[in-house]
C-alpha cells in the first residue's frame, strides 16, 4: 500500500466511530423491541442481577462498522487481504449469535452446546488456516517473540497446535466479557498494536481490518462502559476472539498472542485453576469468584476500578509486543 493509502487507513478509525455511535442509536431500540435482554446466569455474582434485561447482542454495532469499513476501504483500494481476517472473524460471530439467538428465544442463559460451539469453532480454524496456509499468508515456521529465530513444525502438528490457540483464545475474550466494557476495552489496544505491526511488517493490507474495527469499538464502548446501555453478547465477544486470533495467524506470530492477549489468557487460567482446586479439595476455592474480574469485584473493586486496571495492563502488553516485534522490521 502507498503512503496515502495507510494514512487514508488510519483516518477511518474517526468516521468508523461516529458510524458506530449512529449504529447504536438504531441497534440498540431495535433489540429493546426484539425483547433480546441479558439472562444474568444464577452463579454469578448476585448485585449483577439488576443488569437482566439490557440488551445483549450489541455486538452487532462493531460487527456492521467493521464490515462498512472493510467493504469500503476494499473497493477504495482494490485491497482484500483485510475481508478474508474480517471473514473469519465474522463466522465466529455468526457463532455467538446462534448462540445468543437461542438464549432469547429461550429466555434462559444456555444456548448452544458446548460440543456444538466446539465443534463449529473447530471446523472454523481449521478452514482458515488452510486458507491462509494456500495463499501463502502463513508458514509452518514459528516465530519467538524477542528474537528473529523461528522455530520449523511440521505441517500437522502445527495444524494441531494453531486450532488449539484459536479456539482457546475465542473463549478466552468471551471469558472477558463479564463486566461492562472489560472485553471492549481490553481488546482496543490489541486492535491499535495488530494495526500498528502490519504497517511495520509491510503488511499494511492487513491493517485495515484492526483499524475500522478499532473505531467501531471505541464508538461501542459509549453505550458498553458501566452502566452498560447494552452487552456485546457471544455474538461480539466471539467475533472479537476470532478478530484477534485471525490478524495473529495472517502476520503469522501465533506466539504473539501470549504477549497482547494476557488478561484474557489470565481470565481463563483463573477459572480453570479454580475449578481444578475446587474438585481436588472437595469444595475449596482459590478465587472468592471465577473468572478473575468477578473476584476483585467481590474484593470491593468497582467495575470502573476493574475496566481501569485490565485495559491498563492490555496497554503495557502491547507496548511490550510492539518491542517484542522490533526484530523483525
Amino acid at each position: 500500500m502507498k503512503d496515502g493509502q495507510i494514512f487514508a487507513t488510519i483516518a477511518m478509525i474517526a468516521p468508523c466511530f461516529l458510524i458506530a455511535l449512529i449504529a447504536g442509536r438504531f441497534i440498540i431500540p431495535w433489540l429493546r423491541a426484539l425483547k433480546a435482554g441479558q439472562t444474568i446466569r444464577e452463579v454469578g455474582p448476585k448485585w449483577h442481577n439488576s443488569k437482566a434485561g439490557t440488551p445483549a447482542m450489541g455486538g452487532l454495532i462493531f460487527i456492521l462498522t467493521a464490515c462498512l469499513g472493510v467493504v469500503g476501504l476494499g473497493i477504495a483500494f482494490g485491497k482484500w487481504s483485510s475481508a478474508l481476517v474480517f471473514a473469519f472473524a465474522l463466522i465466529f460471530g455468526a457463532i455467538g449469535f446462534l448462540d445468543d439467538f437461542k438464549k432469547v428465544k429461550k429466555k434462559q442463559n444456555e444456548g448452544l452446546t458446548a460440543p456444538q460451539k466446539f465443534m463449529l469453532q473447530l471446523a472454523a480454524s481449521a478452514l482458515y488456516l488452510y486458507i491462509l496456509f494456500r495463499m501463502g499468508h502463513m508458514t509452518t515456521d514459528l516465530w519467538i517473540p524477542f528474537t528473529d529465530v523461528t522455530w520449523h513444525i511440521p505441517l500437522w502438528i502445527y495444524l494441531f497446535f494453531a486450532v488449539f490457540v484459536i479456539v482457546g483464545t475465542v473463549n478466552a475474550v468471551n471469558l472477558t466479557d463479564g463486566i461492562d466494557g472489560l472485553a471492549t476495552g481490553v481488546t482496543m489496544p490489541v486492535m491499535i498494536f495488530f494495526l500498528v505491526a502490519s504497517i511495520l511488517l509491510k503488511k499494511a493490507e492487513l491493517a485495515i481490518f484492526p483499524a475500522v474495527l478499532l473505531g467501531g469499538l471505541a464508538g461501542f464502548l459509549v453505550y458498553n462502559f458501566h452502566p452498560a446501555k447494552t452487552f456485546m453478547g457471544d455474538t461480539g465477544s466471539l467475533f472479537l476472539g476470532g478478530a484477534v486470533c485471525g490478524m495473529a495467524f495472517a502476520l503469522d506470530m501465533p506466539l504473539i498472542l501470549v504477549l497482547v492477549g494476557l488478561i484474557y489468557i489470565v481470565e481463563t487460567l483463573s477459572v480453570i485453576m479454580q475449578t481444578t482446586y475446587f474438585k481436588l479439595t472437595h469444595g475449596k476455592r482459590i478465587f472468592r469468584m471465577a473468572p478473575i474480574h468477578h473476584h476483585f469485584e467481590m474484593c470491593g473493586w468497582s467495575e470502573v476500578k476493574i475496566w481501569t486496571v485490565f485495559t491498563a495492563v492490555s496497554v503495557v502488553m502491547c507496548v511490550v509486543a510492539y518491542l517484542a516485534i522490533g526484530p523483525l522490521y
